[in-house]
């Protein structure tokens, strides 16, 4: 089965982080999100083990798990989401576990996928990632060095870096539907994605690209 590890903190925005899991779920892929602490987050948190992400809309979601980056790995997970909303994405981009994951799966030998939307694509910066096509938020489009190729796109697929991870980009929760139907067809296949945007009757034109 195809397993995807999706991070969760204290400010992330609720509907990139819910939609993007539900959609994948609905894939068939098996979902785990990982709380990261908030020792360096803004938000107030609640004491439930793991704790309740108070959300940038304050919705409280129990993540799965704690993040655990020894159980979080490449060999474990088929790709590595990581969701927007500055509060959490502050705390992501800052954490030098979530930059080390982030590496390990760019660098893994068996092909993995990175997805990042919204504030969210700062980690790649904080990660160091090799110069790319990208896209994020507007609000934070100034923040990334020259050597990023920024693309004012709704969902910017990169394979520049031959060997590496497949890194996708979104810009932010308008965007969130096309950005989980890009994984799930690089994960299991247009016929999967396709399987699962019929029965979600979007009206027509709501949703960039659809029908496909």
């Amino acid at each position: 089965m195809v397993k995807a590890l999706i991070l969760i903190a204290d400010g992330t925005e609720e509907m990139e982080f819910t939609i993007t899991y539900d959609t994948l779920v609905r894939a068939g892929i098996e979902c785990t999100s990982a709380f990261i602490p908030r020792s360096l987050s803004p938000y107030g948190s609640s004491d439930t083990s793991p704790p309740l992400a108070v959300c940038s809309r304050q919705v409280k979601i129990l993540p799965d798990v704690t993040l655990d980056p020894l159980g979080a790995g490449p060999e474990k997970y088929d790709a590595l989401i990581i969701p927007g909303g500055m509060g959490g994405a502050v705390t992501m981009a800052r954490s030098t576990e979530v930059q080390n994951l982030v590496r390990s799966y760019y660098n893994h030998p068996e092909k993995r996928i990175i997805g990042m939307i919204c504030a969210g694509s700062k980690v790649a910066i904080t990660a160091k990632l090799p110069g790319q096509p990208i896209t994020s938020h507007p609000s934070v489009q100034s923040e990334f060095p020259d050597h990023f190729d920024y693309k004012e796109q709704n969902v910017v697929v990169s394979d520049a870096v031959p060997g590496k991870a497949t890194l996708v980009t979104s810009r932010g929760p308008g965007t969130a539907f096309p950005f989980v139907f890009t994984l799930i067809e690089l994960l299991c296949g247009k016929g999967k994605r396709d399987e699962v945007v019929g029965p979600m009757i979007f009206p027509s034109g709501t949703v960039t690209g659809y029908p496909f």
